[in-house]
């Protein structure tokens, strides 16, 4: 069992923001920003969700699968309505870790589904072409800043599954 502990927290490395979106508004189409405060609440700037679905993330890698699953040559961020694309770090393996997301901590809590309004972003096959490339959401528990280039690590800390 030790074993199976020392791979389970074992990444080739960190992984980096590579994009950051705010949301004004409830619909309102993402903003592309270089940074931002992350609070309790979520990232200033972007509509409250709090708790458990404070910040949503996305592997940047599944962005290509994303846009081939969709019949596109390619799939921008701001279509998929996610806060942050990480690139580099598996974030399916950190499912209930913690991570240091530049000054923030957060711990990944769920994943994030597909809304129906993918079907309208993305063309015939959208909602489902992200079953299971949908992201991932995060519970704030440390407030900081975050820039794109920020590193993203594990913290070593699991959280309580509830």
């Amino acid at each position: 069992m030790a074993d199976l502990a020392r791979l389970l927290a074992t990444h080739a490395g960190a992984g980096r923001v590579v994009w950051i979106g705010l949301r004004p508004e409830r619909l309102a189409d993402p903003v592309s920003v270089d940074a931002a405060e992350l609070t309790e609440a979520g990232l200033a700037g972007d509509h409250a969700r709090e708790g458990k679905r404070a910040l949503t993330l996305i592997q940047a890698e599944h962005l290509p699968v994303i846009a081939a699953l969709c019949r596109r040559e390619a799939v921008a961020p701001e279509l998929l309505r996610r806060n942050l694309v990480i690139k580099g770090i598996n974030l399916g393996a950190l499912r209930h870790a913690r991570l240091r997301i530049g000054g923030a901590e957060v711990t990944i809590t769920s994943p994030c589904a597909p809304c129906s309004r993918m079907e309208a972003a993305l063309g015939q096959g959208g909602y489902n072409a992200m079953r299971g490339h949908g992201g991932w959401c995060a519970e704030v528990v440390q407030a900081g800043r975050i820039a794109v280039g920020d590193p993203v690590t594990a913290t070593g800390a699991e959280a309580p599954r509830r």
